[in-house]
């Protein structure tokens, strides 16, 4: 909620006239301290977004931590003279402490009147992340605080090389606050149907507007890429059997606009995946739990069969490289009854510059 700064001022109760003069709006004159017998006032008052009491002044009694303007956000109480948890306009949503960040983003958002929202401590990620960031993400309790008759459960990840941070509406409503690059939100709620999202940046500018269908009772990730006119979304389906027996499911997806088609395989020379656009996001395949090393290359070997599954290396191939050249490689500690989905993205403006991103959904 917007936050706003009142000034008041009192007379002297012995006389008909204030003993401090009052300022005009920006001109910061002084506050009565009592300490003055001159009545000569001796710490300033501030216009907006000027510091005010209190905070640790300096010896000159100059205060240290700043009021915000309308909509700016500013301190909450405790913080060391900096803001660290900025106040949200309304609608917004905002922190709730202590909060999981130590950088001070809000973590949990706030609701808007009547519509109900998270209690702390909450959480703010609906998997284990690896291999990337993950701060700035706030999703908006309008999705996540009601349960709707089938209704499609979707979350955003920001593959979008070179953007600042990003908002995604749904509709009118915001659906995720704050979103950086290589990170993912929670899953939330959205009414089946079309639905025209948009991505935004905190300045409210406009990088997107495409409209998507969301299934009934489904569940999906929808992915912000780089594309020649800028950016687009894909709508990845995360929709899988249910890994049993100990088993676990993983499969890759390729987000990295600048890498060309790439083989996934294992030094022992198993292609698990071959050819892997970008876009293109491989079939879930079961997996056994150990210890797994992967490579991206360009080869011109076959894949695997499609219904093999993917078993653990022999220890002594750990650590031995390909004959290829390879563009990257992911070591994977795999576990029981999880679904392993590792995006690649791109980590510099070079041919094939890729990171790894791993989501592990139980």
């Amino acid at each position: 909620m917007e936050q706003n700064s009142y000034y008041t001022q009192t007379s002297d109760a012995r006389g008909a006239e204030p003993m401090i003069p009052l300022a005009g709006l920006g001109e910061g004159t002084a506050a009565y301290s009592g300490d003055d017998l001159a009545s000569t006032p001796d710490i300033s008052l501030p216009a907006p977004g000027i510091p005010a009491y209190p905070g640790d002044s300096d010896a000159a009694g100059v205060p240290v931590t700043p009021l915000p303007n309308p909509g700016e956000g500013g301190p909450v109480y405790p913080g060391n003279d900096i803001p660290v948890f900025p106040l949200p306009n309304p609608g917004e949503g905002g922190p709730v402490y202590p909060g999981d960040d130590a950088a001070g983003v809000p973590v949990i958002p706030l609701p808007n009147p009547g519509e109900g929202g998270p209690v702390y401590p909450g959480n703010t990620i609906g998997g284990t992340i690896s291999g990337g960031t993950n701060s700035g993400i706030a999703i908006l309790p309008a999705v996540i605080g009601t349960l709707l008759a089938g209704a499609a459960q979707v979350r955003f990840l920001n593959a979008a090389y070179g953007y600042p941070v990003l908002r995604v509406l749904i509709g009118n409503s915001r659906f995720v606050n704050l979103l950086n690059y290589a990170s993912v939100s929670s899953y939330g709620q959205v009414r089946a149907g079309y639905r025209t999202i948009s991505i935004v940046g905190t300045d409210g500018y406009i990088y997107l507007q495409k409209t998507l269908p969301f299934q009934s009772n489904s569940i999906s990730t929808v992915a912000i890429v780089n594309s020649s006119s800028g950016m687009d979304l894909i709508q990845i389906a995360d929709s899988c059997c249910p890994p049993t027996n100990g088993y676990s499911n993983f499969r890759i997806g390729n987000l990295a606009y600048n890498s060309g088609p790439m083989d996934v395989l294992m030094s022992d020379g198993r292609v698990v995946y071959s050819d892997l656009r970008f876009k293109e996001v491989a079939s879930f395949k079961r997996i056994t739990p150990g210890a797994y090393q992967f490579f991206y290359a360009d080869t011109n070997l076959s894949a695997m069969p499609a219904y093999q599954d993917i078993e653990t290396l022999d220890s002594a191939w750990l650590g031995v490289y390909p004959p290829y050249e390879t563009f990257g490689s992911l070591y994977l500690n795999v576990g029981s009854n999880a679904n392993y989905t590792v995006y690649l993205l791109q980590s510099g403006s070079g041919r094939n510059n890729i990171q790894n991103l791993i989501l592990t959904d139980r």
